[in-house]
């Protein structure tokens, strides 16, 4: 043999010793031919095998349950692996014929091929769907491969999770959101699609990317063949947070709670629990778990926040093997997890799902640029999920330039370990920058003078006409820059201990703090450092306060994300008494954080454009891109502000749903949506490309004069300006009446019938009224419209304005109905002569109904009389009845329906109906 042939062979024995030893750590005995034990332990590595003529010699066998399973071919360290993978797979269907007596194959093959090289190991798994080389850490323990056997003989077909995860059920999108079905389906496509070993979903902020995950645990536990998912959050008290959403799932089959069926348990020092099913911690916890070292059950920001200056180097732990978790789910967790900290997440052998707001090159280089969802901000915002954000910046000299204090001065140094403070005269002069403020120097009169402009300007320009202060949260640079702050502000608003707290892993009940902070009505201002930057909803939150500069675009969306949730109002008012909706946050930045080219502005780009002035704009089709976008913002807050019904008036108008209209413009002016345009169309000018987004988003509104119109009457009956600096003057005060106002009215109010008789079915269907009745939710639209501004018109007023102008042809009435309405339009249009309350007309004509029963020999008896009656009580103040009236009061004292069929009879009570309905509403 030559001296090549040495070396090689010396190699390849090299990388034996080192594969034995691997062996012997995952619980494999390791034998020689010749004293082969296949009881010694239950899994057996067997040395230097000879195969079936033809097949040389295997350099490991492999035995489990005293059956062989699969084998390893060993390779010197530094030889690629992917190239022998037919020398291990001709041993693999190789087997002399005693071996094979005692072999587990599957169609005439062991199932378990290996290819290793001590640096390196390759498994390909035979029971997979379309069997392929992945590499490991580390060969699985025996009692894996006996698992995936069982597994297989319970499940012939679908034998392993990559198998299953291409037969899961439909899934069931009662509960869920667009994004969170787009991610889950996505991840799933992925999953049995096998192109990658990661996924990646980008949610925005405050889009549900929790309850995606547990939806998708839930689904992979149940159906997919998966047994234990490890779940990455990005701080401790995340993980409890994170512990409490599997708690509270619901499961969309049976209602269980998710912690009734499966184990969810955060990683301990002790490692986890056999039961468990869903392991929640942070990435610093696996690591000091996969090191053998303590892990505290409390917050730990030292552990938590500690940042490698070089990547992490991971040994084999029997106790937590690699093949451990089949699904790792990255929850928040971002910056260096996908860096430093890469080899704790590919020492697994699981698939990746990666669930992020902000995802940056490093992460998509992770996974592979497998992108397999994505949900904007700008999208969550038209689909009110969150709320969109204005900016408020405040500047001050030392802010921006830092600042001198004279050598001789006296100062006061405080000891950062103490907190014990003394006064020093300095001995040299002192220049400090701004980026040394509030780490090397604690200018006091910066801090006091930037939240004292907040304070001023707080109720006439950021959150003009409030009077409570907002839910605010300040971010500091420090603990003991959050501790300045907190008495600051404390000093600033003359409040005391309650109205404003820090709320840092160093305070004292931070815990308690942050949920008084979520749902108190007297803890307005919150400051913290780190602990709330990421992860932990505050909905009720309305302005998120930057005193310190944040350089990461990762991490500042993260802490923006805090004041995006959406809440409902009635929860948002028991917390701010003095606001009706939250429809927006302000961002208010006193370090110039906002100015760093990562900030995306706000959708609400052009503050100075009235709503009306986008509208005609958008309907001539002239809007700009960032008009565009301030048109999705306002109709977006608009929207929050509805009342379903209103929504739903407004969604009939439109040709399609308000919210697929705010999302179209969101799309539009989308930087990625329009590269994917400018790039489908080469031959076109970019500009014209963009230019035809904006106006094929904009057409449903520059179609549609109507919408338009509907959207300023709701837009002016949700909001009302307060004047607080004009000074009235008392004109008149008298009893006269106003005959001018009386003619006003009435003039307009005819002219609103004639303009509107194409689209306002209540005034449709008069003409027809003899035929066909006009029902009452066609009433309740008609007093909708007519409330609201400019008209502000109530059937009372309407009433009276004629009573003052005819006034010997209407009668009058001290209480009106929505009923009315049909009088008035009867009488205006000139069908009635007389304008009378629509109640007394239908009692006027039930006592001429009964006269000419009487005449034709009909008589009714007391007990029919009692069903009459009250169903002429109905049609007078729901202008007609229903069957399914009868089964309300009073009718249901006597039965309902049942009891009107047994009392009329089966025949006559239906008959009897019709008539009313007719007779009296004609």
């Amino acid at each position: 043999m030559d001296a090549e042939g040495d070396n090689r062979l010396a190699a390849e024995q090299r990388a034996r010793v080192l594969i034995d030893q691997q062996l012997t750590d995952a619980g494999w005995s390791v034998q020689d031919k010749k004293t082969l034990n296949l009881f010694a332990a239950q899994g057996v590595a067997c040395r230097e095998v000879v195969m079936k003529s033809g097949h040389g010699r295997a350099d490991y066998l492999l035995y489990v349950d005293q059956k062989a399973v699969g084998v390893i071919e060993a390779k010197p360290q530094g030889q690629t692996l992917s190239g022998v993978e037919w020398q291990s797979a001709m041993y693999a269907d190789g087997l002399p014929a005693e071996v094979r007596l005692k072999a587990l194959t599957v169609d005439g093959r062991l199932p378990f091929v290996f290819e290793a090289s001590g640096s390196e190991t390759h498994m390909t798994n035979g029971y997979d769907p379309e069997p392929r080389a992945r590499r490991l850490f580390n060969v699985p323990r025996p009692e894996t491969l006996a698992r995936v056997m069982r597994d297989a003989a319970t499940d012939p077909e679908r034998p392993t999770w990559r198998g299953k995860v291409q037969h899961l059920p439909p899934l069931d999108t009662s509960a869920l959101r667009p994004a969170q079905i787009t991610a889950i389906e996505g991840v799933e496509r992925s999953l049995a699609e096998q192109h990658f070993d990661r996924s990646l979903v980008q949610m925005a902020t405050g889009a549900g990317k929790t309850y995606t995950a547990v939806t998708s645990a839930y689904r992979l536990l149940k159906f997919g063949g998966f047994r234990r998912v490890l779940v990455l959050v990005d701080r401790n008290n995340l993980a409890t947070q994170t512990t409490a959403e599997f708690h509270n799932y619901r499961t969309p089959d049976d209602g269980r709670r998710f912690t009734e069926i499966y184990g969810v348990d955060k990683l301990t020092s002790a490692g986890m629990l056999a039961s468990s099913n869903v392991v929640i911690s942070t990435i610093q916890r696996v690591f000091k778990v996969l090191r053998n070292e303590a892990v505290p059950a409390d917050d730990d920001p030292g552990l938590d926040d500690f940042v490698p200056d070089a990547p992490v180097t991971v040994s084999y732990n029997p106790s937590l093997p690699p093949e451990t978790f089949d699904l790792v789910i990255v929850d928040e967790a971002h910056r260096s997890i996908y860096g430093v900290w890469r080899g704790v997440l590919e020492y697994f052998d699981a698939h990746v799902v990666g669930l992020t707001a902000t995802p940056g090159k490093q992460t998509f280089a992770f996974f592979r640029q497998n992108l397999v969802s994505e949900y904007t901000y700008p999208q969550s915002v038209a689909d009110r999920v969150n709320v969109d954000f204005d900016l408020y910046r405040i500047r001050t000299e030392i802010s921006e330039q830092g600042g001198r204090i004279d050598a001789g001065t006296i100062v006061p140094k405080v000891d950062r370990r103490t907190r014990k403070e003394k006064l020093e005269a300095l001995d040299e002069d002192v220049e400090y920058t701004h980026k040394q403020l509030d780490r090397a120097v604690t200018a006091k009169a910066q801090i006091r003078l930037v939240l004292e402009t907040f304070r001023d300007r707080l109720f006439t320009e950021i959150f003009p006409g409030r009077t409570a202060v907002p839910k605010t949260l300040i971010f500091a640079k420090d603990d003991a820059h959050a501790e300045e702050i907190v008495t600051t502000v404390r000093e600033v608003f003359g409040k005391g201990n309650d109205f404003a707290a820090k709320v840092t892993y160093n305070a004292r009940d931070a815990d308690k703090q942050l949920k008084a902070f979520r749902t108190s009505p007297n803890l307005r201002i919150a400051v913290t450092v780190d602990m709330i930057a990421t992860g932990t909803d505050v909905k009720p939150l309305e302005c998120v306060f930057f005193m310190r500069d944040v350089r990461s675009a990762q991490y500042f969306e993260q802490m923006k994300g805090r004041g995006a949730r959406t809440i409902a109002p009635a929860d948002f008012q028991s917390v701010t008494p003095d606001a009706a909706t939250k429809t927006r946050f302000v961002l208010v930045d006193a370090v110039g954080v906002t100015e760093h080219d990562f900030v995306e502005p706000p959708l609400n780009r052009e503050k100075g454009v009235s709503l009306k002035k986008l509208l005609d704009k958008a309907a001539s089709l002239s809007l700009t891109e960032d008009e565009t976008a301030t048109l999705a913002s306002r109709l977006a807050k608009l929207e929050l502000q509805l009342t379903p019904e209103e929504r739903d008036e407004l969604d009939g108008v439109s040709e399609l749903p308000i919210r697929d209209l705010v999302r179209s413009l969101v799309d539009a002016v989308d930087p990625d949506v329009q590269a994917r345009a400018v790039a489908a169309n080469p031959s076109i000018e970019p500009a014209e490309t963009v230019q035809r987004l904006l106006d094929d988003a904009t057409k449903p509104l520059a179609a549609n004069p109507d919408l338009r119109n509907r959207i300023l009457e709701l837009r002016a009956t949700h909001d009302r300006i307060v004047d607080e600096v004009s000074v009235d003057t008392l004109l008149d005060a008298s009893g006269v009446v106003d005959k001018s106002r009386a003619e006003s009215v009435v003039e307009s109010w005819r002219a609103y019938l004639e303009e509107h008789r194409a689209e306002i079915t209540a005034i449709q269907l008069l003409g027809e009224s003899r035929e066909r009745r006009i029902a009452f939710p066609d009433i309740q639209e008609l007093a909708d419209r007519i409330s609201r501004p400019p008209y502000n018109w109530t059937p009372d007023l309407i009433w009276a304005s004629f009573e003052v102008l005819d006034a010997g042809k209407v009668k009058h009435s001290a209480r009106h109905t929505l009923t009315d309405l049909v009088s008035l339009l009867r009488y205006t249009v000139g069908v009635d002569q007389e304008l009378v309350p629509y109640a007394d007309r239908v009692r006027e004509r039930y006592a001429g109904w009964l006269a000419q029963q009487a005449q034709s020999g009909t008589t009714f008896s007391a007990l029919e009389r009692w069903w009459l009656d009250r169903m002429v009580e109905v049609i007078a103040s729901s202008a007609g009845i229903d069957p399914e009236d009868l089964d309300e009061a009073p009718f249901t004292e006597r039965g309902g329906v049942d009891g009107a069929l047994r009392d009329l009879g089966e025949d006559r009570a239906e008959l009897l109906l019709q008539q009313l309905n007719s007779e009296l509403t004609a």
